[in-house]
């Protein structure tokens, strides 16, 4: 048990990366860097006692500067899509970089993903901690925004991230983390065979795009519906129309409300059976089954990553929320504080 600090590489730009590694008594480890604060590494325990990484990622920090995916990566200030790159508050147009056909996908090119932030651990509390400031302007965001991402490994085999922030203007706060999941093993091939249950009775309908249409879409009689656990291939290339935009499952699901943090889904991986608990407290949770992934990324251990070889669920505020008065706000007033908790259990 306890925390290692080693070298993670060197930045193009000569910027150095760390890498801590974070261990609990019941066996399992967590790897994650200061470079995004991104999610490196989970080493977990199956039934047997048999340790496997679940989560997709790289072997030095180059690498994430040279594949896209933003795997493992801390998204911020905005995760998900903002239709045509831009928002309104208070009266005021705010515009943002268009990265992906005239609308801003994760902030942009230089978002938190692309940041060294700074780091302190606690022992104690097997946990780190990176903290990043945000100018006023930054992405075109709105305001000086001060955050901080934590990372506890608990004794329970979770890993809990706790986001918190404050801005002295108000502004879009709705962070996440990006990690892809493959609970047979980061390099062992496709999550198809996968099962899935998430506490969902819609989804956020999208346009070509996958910008929100503004709808609610109920999952019931479509692929969408995960209210009983089901395996992730059955209909991930249904002859549905939702599907074929978004190349298979990309999606924000509508969580039934609830109180606090609270269990919103469940995965088994296919061989394995090891088992993720995902719970939060926040509204939605963008299930992306990999569709774009494709060979040109190679993994920690040299093989290359295939498509749909990792999942994600990207727990948040709806996307493009900011544009929708219908959709749970994602704005952050001035002076008060941003705090949503995610956590994935393993077992």
């Amino acid at each position: 048990m306890g925390i290692k600090i080693s070298d993670f590489g060197t930045l193009p730009d000569g910027r150095k990366a760390k890498l801590f590694t974070l261990a609990n008594t019941h066996g399992m480890t967590i790897e994650v860097t200061d470079y995004g604060a991104t999610l490196v590494a989970a080493v977990v325990p199956d039934a047997q006692g048999k340790s496997e990484d679940v989560i997709l990622g790289y072997a030095d920090v180059v690498d994430y500067t040279r594949f896209d995916g933003y795997l493992g990566a801390i998204i911020g200030r905005n995760g998900n899509r903002i239709g045509g790159a831009s928002f309104m508050i208070n009266g005021k147009k705010y515009q943002m970089e268009a990265n992906e056909n005239g609308n801003n996908l994760h902030s942009g090119p230089h978002g938190f993903d692309q940041v060294i932030w700074k780091a302190e651990t606690d022992e104690q509390a097997l946990s780190v901690s990176f903290t990043h400031h945000s100018p006023d302007g930054d992405e075109g965001f709105p305001g000086n925004f001060d955050v901080t991402v934590t990372y506890t490994l608990t004794e329970n085999n979770e890993i809990r991230i706790d986001y918190r922030g404050v801005c002295d203007q108000d502004t879009v706060a709705n962070m996440t983390n990006h990690s892809y999941f493959n609970l047979d093993g980061h390099d062992s091939g496709s999550i198809l065979d996968h099962t899935l249950w998430l506490d969902a009775d819609a989804i956020t309908a999208v346009d070509a795009e996958c910008i929100p249409t503004g709808e609610l879409r109920p999952v019931e009689g479509t692929p969408f519906d995960f209210r009983k656990a089901k395996r992730i291939g059955d209909e991930i290339d249904a002859d549905d129309e939702q599907i074929r935009m978004g190349g298979g499952y990309d999606h924000n699901f509508a969580l039934r409300a609830g109180e606090g943090i609270r269990k919103i889904g469940e995965v088994v991986g296919g061989r394995s059976g090891r088992k993720m608990e995902v719970l939060t407290d926040c509204v939605g949770v963008q299930f992306y089954a990999g569709n774009f992934m494709d060979e040109s990324s190679i993994s920690k251990d040299g093989t290359p990553y295939h498509r749909r070889g990792g999942l994600c669920l990207e727990t948040q505020f709806y996307p493009d929320a900011v544009n929708h008065e219908n959709f749970a706000s994602p704005i952050l007033k001035a002076g008060e504080t941003y705090h949503t908790t995610t956590i994935y259990r393993f077992s």
